[in-house]
This record gives C-alpha cells, sequence and structure tokens, in this order.
C-alpha cells in the first residue's frame, strides 16, 4: 500500500472526469468530492439519445451510442478517475471504464439503481436504502461547503444584508419535485409564516428562491412581504443579480429549509447554524427516512410556527468519504 504522501502525489497527477448531466446540484456535489480529494476534474455534461433517456439505468446499454453527440466529447485519453452523479450518468460512466479495459476507477454519487455493483465505489446517503462492500454512506449529500468557503462568502454581499434586523433567519425556497408539489396554497402559508417571523417576531430574512421554486410562490412572497422588503427588514433574491446563497449561508444566525431539498439541508448542516425544516405536504418514505436521520444527528428540527436556538456537532463525512475513497484507490493508484 503507497503511504500517504505518494499517494496524494499520484491523485494530483491523475486524470479526472465529472460526469452529470448539468443539474447545478449534481455538479456541485461531484465539485465537492474533489475538492475533499484536493484534486482538479474536467467537468462533462451528458445527456442521453431516445429512447434510453426515459429508461432506468439498469436497462440502459453501457455503449457511447447512448450519449447524444458523443463522439467530440466523450474520448480518449480516458480519465484515471471518474466521478458521476444522477440517473442518466451510470451507463456512461460504466462505458468509459469498459472503454478503458477496467483502468478506471468509477465513483457514483447517489443510488444508481440495480448496476451499484458495477462501480468500484457508490457513495449514498443513510436513506438510499442501500448496503454493500463498495458502498460508503453519508448522513447527507455531498457538498464543498467548508469555514473557509463560508468566511470568504461572508465578505460578499455586506451591503444588502448588514442592514437587515438580527437574528437574521435566511430562508431557502425549493420547489417542486418529483414527491412534492409547491402549490399556491402552500406558497401563501409560507408566506404568511414568513411575514409573521419578521412583523411578529422581529427576525431578518434573507429570501433566496432556487430555480424549482415557481414563479407564483416567487410573486406570492412578494406581493407579502413588499413592505417588510421596502423598509429593509427582508431581502429577497430570485434570481434577479448575482447569486448570494453562500453569503445568505455564512450570515445566518438560524436557517429555515423548505423539506424538498436534499442538497440545501446537507449544505446548510456545514455552517452549524439551527436549521429549521418547513414541512411540505405529501412525503415521501425516502424523504421521511432523510429528515429523521437529520432530527436524530441533531441538526434538524420542524418548523412550528416560531425559530428556535441549538447546537450540534458538524457533519464532517466529506473529509471521512475522501479519506476512504484514497484508501479503495490505493491499487489503481500504486
Amino acid at each position: 500500500m503507497c503511504n500517504s504522501s505518494n499517494l496524494n502525489k499520484k491523485l494530483n497527477s491523475m486524470k479526472t472526469w465529472i460526469l452529470t448531466d448539468g443539474q447545478r446540484g449534481m455538479v456541485n456535489q461531484c465539485l465537492g468530492l474533489t475538492s475533499a480529494l484536493n484534486i482538479t476534474a474536467l467537468s462533462k455534461d451528458i445527456n442521453l439519445n431516445i429512447p434510453w433517456k426515459w429508461l432506468p439505468p439498469a436497462l440502459t446499454p453501457k455503449r457511447f451510442y447512448i450519449i447524444s453527440d458523443h463522439t467530440n466529447y466523450i474520448s480518449p485519453p480516458w480519465p484515471d478517475l471518474l466521478i458521476a452523479t444522477g440517473r442518466k450518468s451510470v451507463a456512461p460512466a460504466l462505458a468509459v471504464k469498459k472503454a478503458n479495459n477496467g483502468n478506471t476507477f468509477c465513483v457514483q454519487i447517489q443510488n444508481p439503481g440495480a448496476c451499484y455493483k458495477y462501480f468500484d465505489t457508490v457513495v449514498v446517503p443513510f436513506h438510499d436504502k442501500i448496503d454493500g462492500g463498495n458502498v460508503i454512506r453519508t448522513l447527507g449529500s455531498l457538498h464543498g461547503i467548508t469555514p473557509k468557503v463560508l468566511d470568504q462568502a461572508k465578505q460578499r454581499f455586506l451591503h444588502e444584508i448588514h442592514s437587515l434586523p438580527k437574528p437574521l433567519v435566511t430562508v431557502l425556497l425549493g420547489g417542486n419535485n418529483s414527491t412534492y408539489k409547491m402549490n399556491k396554497t402552500i406558497s401563501h402559508k409560507i408566506a404568511n409564516d414568513l411575514l409573521n417571523l419578521c412583523s411578529t417576531k422581529g427576525y431578518g430574512l434573507a429570501i433566496s428562491s432556487s430555480p424549482r421554486t415557481p414563479a407564483d410562490t416567487i410573486n406570492i412572497i412578494k406581493d407579502r412581504l413588499t413592505d417588510k422588503i421596502n423598509e429593509k427588514k427582508v431581502f429577497f433574491w430570485y434570481g434577479n443579480g448575482p447569486n448570494p446563497y453562500m453569503s445568505l449561508l455564512a450570515h445566518a444566525d438560524a436557517i429555515l429549509i423548505t423539506s424538498d431539498s436534499v442538497n440545501m439541508i446537507s449544505e446548510a448542516s456545514a455552517t452549524g447554524k439551527p436549521i429549521s425544516v418547513l414541512h411540505l405536504p405529501n412525503a415521501s418514505k425516502k424523504f421521511d427516512r432523510f429528515h429523521t436521520v437529520m432530527e436524530q444527528a441533531g441538526v434538524t428540527r420542524p418548523f412550528t410556527g416560531d425559530i428556535e436556538s441549538w447546537s450540534y456537532t458538524i457533519p464532517d463525512y466529506m473529509k471521512e468519504v475522501a479519506a476512504e475513497i484514497i484508501i479503495r484507490m490505493d491499487k489503481y493508484i500504486a
């Protein structure tokens, strides 16, 4: 087995690819892992041809012809390390491994379904119920948020944030996905809850929407909070200018997040700030498992109308995942 110094040198000299469908949340998880490994990577966005884009990975050929416009994009020299995430990345990642005669170490983030056994390492949160010798399980999703990242982010958006009342609650709005739907009724309730926090409780609010947040939700909240926004008691970002997401995390005294986003809750956990979860109706068993795990770890609590204060040990699974992957890669980079 290589010693730590030799392993790090070899890692830095390796060719690494990131393979995703280009969604920011997917890319960020892969970048979080490369950051924890202290390596750089070439990021490649892929899409699949019809009908493969509609089929589960287990029914998709592990061949390059399934990839749209692959000839000028997925080609040699093949990577030594490939980090992939998302359903559409599963078959292409395994095709790369096959083309390189098995010499590409393949890491799949998130559950690749029945194909998980073909990867060298699979990294999944505990709420994804898969297990095996090649599986690393984590409390939440992977991310790249560290104290250094937060310190740097705290120097930005000072003008917008410093004037807000304290304590400052950062509010992260998700939106529609395969489980949750953020309809007008829910949006009005969220708007009323936020108005109560700043009007009755006296909190400052720094609100950020996401690409999944419906336009109706944004408009309902804007309309309800117009006076508070004008009074500089609320800052609301909804795609209007540079994204303050990281700065809002860094400046928060507490964080309120809708329950539809595993990624945002996992990223927020790196701050050590109390995280209240605004639960949307119609949760799935998978989301229920995630929220139960995070509550049991002391990271989150359900939002009940007010902001509670508590402390918890910041989950440090990124370092643990990186260390375990280096050990598993030993035979490839020795």
